[in-house]
């Protein structure tokens, strides 16, 4: 069994396009979208592609597509910030009806059992919340009470967009990255499973990319900028400000 795990797609459909193309190489039995395929610029191109596959494709719910699944019924959070809000509202009404309900079916986590590694538990930012925040820093002892009762050998998460392999008690704990707007070096980072662990990134053409997402009318387009991603060094000092206490 190999599968790949995709998270934090958020609509970026040319970068989905060519982490399709090395999975396609690598051969996987199994693709696992970790949640965050929604609120960015061609989210329904990324959901159609999906759904044409022809590998099995499981996914899970983030915590934006629980918010704009949450906007298509006018139960928006009034918590987000404005920038958030539009981006949340731009996207909800790209959905159909179907979209809606099929979105709405996602679980919070899913298990998959993976030759030589055991039972694997994909969840979005933790196993208990979906927008928790956690780096390869965190100090593990405010870790252990969050993964010590997971009955799995390994969790894979997302959320934060960086990439890592650490250890939290027992438990092997691996960040896939972000497909659509990773942290640290330009191009579309995810992660290959079975029978080892692979931390994979994929280079696409960045440049034309930019220029079809400036064209959607995403309201966000500015946070797009795939030519210069945040530094994961300025990053982890963002996150040192939000990250389990």
């Amino acid at each position: 069994m190999r599968v790949a795990a995709l998270y934090d797609i958020h609509g970026n459909s040319p970068a989905l396009e060519a982490v399709l193309c090395e999975v396609r190489e690598a051969g996987v039995d199994r693709i696992v979208v970790g949640g965050d395929l929604l609120c960015g610029p061609m989210q329904v191109e990324c959901i159609d592609r999906l759904r044409t596959l022809s590998a099995p494709v499981q996914y899970i719910m983030g915590n934006t597509d629980r918010e704009v699944v949450a906007a298509c019924s006018g139960n928006e959070s009034k918590q987000l910030p404005a920038f958030a809000l539009d981006a949340i509202r731009w996207s909800a009404r790209q959905l159909s009806p179907d979209h809606v309900q099929w979105i709405s079916s996602w679980p919070k986590t899913t298990t998959v059992d993976v030759a030589g590694l055991g039972r694997v538990l994909f969840c979005h930012a933790t196993p208990r919340d979906d927008n928790e925040i956690f780096v390869v820093s965190t100090a593990e002892e405010r870790l252990l009470p969050v993964f010590e009762n997971v009955n799995a050998s390994m969790v894979v998460c997302g959320h934060t967009h960086m990439q890592f392999d650490r250890v939290v008690g027992s438990k092997r704990v691996v960040n896939a990255g972000s497909v659509g707007m990773p942290f640290g070096r330009p191009g579309a980072d995810w992660l290959l499973i079975g029978p080892g662990i692979e931390l994979r990134h994929t280079d696409y053409d960045i440049v034309n990319a930019a220029q079809r997402i400036a064209a959607t009318g995403y309201p966000q387009v500015p946070e797009f900028d795939m030519l210069k991603p945040p530094p994961a060094e300025k990053m982890l000092e963002v996150y040192a400000r939000a990250e389990l206490k």
